[in-house]
């Protein structure tokens, strides 16, 4: 994940694969996500802002001591689907 240059949907993707995996944190990845959604200069294909969406939100919680609101079953859905969509 670059931190200069506008992701595109492989490395979105790469994002998200690397939360199912456990390699980086929800917190990790929606901060990262949200630097890129919040950002009202660039533009976005249909794809893109649907993953980027998804990530931005990934860590929320109903309460402190709360289980996240997606789970991971869910979140490896969202890779699939996403995987899918991509397949065409």
């Amino acid at each position: 994940m670059n931190g200069a240059d506008q992701p595109d949907l492989d490395e979105i993707e790469a994002c998200l694969a690397r939360v199912v995996e456990g390699r980086v944190s929800r917190d990790a990845a929606d901060r990262w996500a949200g630097r890129w959604y919040t950002d009202d200069a660039l533009e976005w294909d249909e794809l893109s802002l649907w993953v980027l969406r998804l990530l931005y939100g990934i860590d929320l919680k109903p309460g402190p001591e709360e289980p996240y609101l997606h789970d991971d079953e869910q979140v490896r859905g969202w890779l699939e689907e996403l995987r899918r969509r991509r397949a065409g």
